[in-house]
């Protein structure tokens, strides 16, 4: 026969019951008794107080302090999963509760997420609507398109190309799903100066004079130098930009910014555009640029020289940006262990997506390869 349980032990599982927040079921089948006795225990506890001492006062703060303070780190673990969740709509709440549901009950996490435990089942019963079906599909693009941008694409370029992929959708609708979803573009920045102006060569004038458009090809070209920092040192990249499409037409790199890595690039653009006499070239007023070198190679092919004011990125800005989109998307994200590693993904950029793929606000949302066929 069973020994009957002392007062202490009653008294035990009744303040278990009443302070720790656990639910009933789960205290009496810790103890070992059953739910009907712990209830009745309850009642009787209820129906006949005892004048607690000071030392029961004590016992009972404790255990409260005890509850806030497991409540409050339930909570805290919660919302560092779920803070921007709580800022947005009903269904991100019920969403965030339902893949959460395994670490807290779901009564608690509603109550974090300050939603009724009768709006979440209903959400859960509800069969999906037409508007979700297609945020589930536009939500599938938009990662697909994310990854294939190289993560560079923020709410404008990226509803145009789902427009292009034949989905019928607007800057809000795309603009919600990827703060929902946290898909936003990652920004960096480093700087190394590249310009040497200090040298005793000539000076052209500013032609451009911060006119970067062009009616057609081979009107305006732009050039300038940048660089990327890999293990082995810095690489040196130059490029050429065709004004009228913001297409690279000439690129190169080296580990060391002479004369040559700008010749090189200058070569690439003309052996693949062949461009007429009185095509405007503009750079900076870099050593480079100015050598007799390059300049002679301007005069064989007819081209008019353009040179920026001294120390002005903004009479260069086209090609300024291109430096900034390739380094935001490319160049920042990741370290580079060679320079051969580094030139490789740099071709891969140019030539897989910035010439043929890369949406420019310029061109009314075209690549540039598409902007200049359509001029064609």
């Amino acid at each position: 026969m069973a020994s009957r349980p002392t007062a202490e032990f009653r008294a035990e599982a009744v303040r278990m019951a009443l302070t720790t927040g656990l639910p009933r079921k789960q205290v009496a089948a810790d103890l070992g008794i059953g739910f009907s006795t712990l209830s009745r225990w309850i009642q009787q506890d209820r129906r006949n107080p005892e004048k607690p001492s000071a030392q029961s006062d004590l016992e009972h703060e404790i255990a409260e302090l005890r509850r806030e303070n497991r409540l409050l780190r339930e909570e805290r673990d919660v919302l560092k999963k779920g803070h921007p969740v709580l800022r947005g709509a009903k269904q991100m709440r019920f969403a965030f509760i339902t893949k959460n549901r395994d670490t807290l009950p779901i009564n608690r996490l509603c109550q974090i997420m300050d939603v009724s435990p009768r709006g979440y089942r209903a959400f859960c019963n509800r069969p999906i609507s037409a508007g979700q079906r297609k945020d589930m599909v536009v939500l599938a693009h938009i990662r697909d398109q994310f990854e294939q941008s190289l993560g560079s694409y923020g709410r404008p370029r990226m509803t145009e190309e789902l427009k292009e992929l034949g989905l019928d959708v607007g800057h809000r609708r795309v603009g919600r799903l990827m703060k929902e979803n946290g898909i936003k573009v990652r920004r960096n920045k480093k700087f190394k100066a590249t310009t040497d102006s200090n040298h005793s060569f000539n000076i052209a004038p500013n032609l451009l004079n911060r006119d970067f458009s062009a009616e057609r090809p081979n009107q305006k070209w732009a050039g300038d130098i940048s660089y990327v920092w890999t293990q082995e040192g810095w690489l040196y990249l130059a490029v050429i930009l065709d004004l009228h499409s913001r297409r690279v037409i000439g690129w190169a790199v080296s580990s060391r910014m002479k004369r040559d890595l700008a010749i090189r690039a200058l070569k690439m653009a003309i052996a693949l555009r062949r461009p007429p006499k009185g095509c405007i070239h503009h750079t900076d007023r870099g050593s480079q640029y100015c050598s007799h070198d390059y300049q002679k190679l301007l005069r064989q092919h007819g081209f008019q020289v353009s040179m920026s004011g001294t120390g002005n990125c903004y009479d260069n800005a086209a090609v300024e940006t291109f430096f900034k989109t390739i380094k935001a998307e490319l160049l920042w994200q990741r370290s580079w262990p060679t320079r051969r590693s580094a030139e490789l993904a740099i071709f891969e950029y140019v030539n897989g997506f910035y010439n043929p793929r890369r949406r420019h606000s310029a061109l009314g949302w075209e690549s540039p390869l598409a902007f200049e066929r359509k001029a064609a």
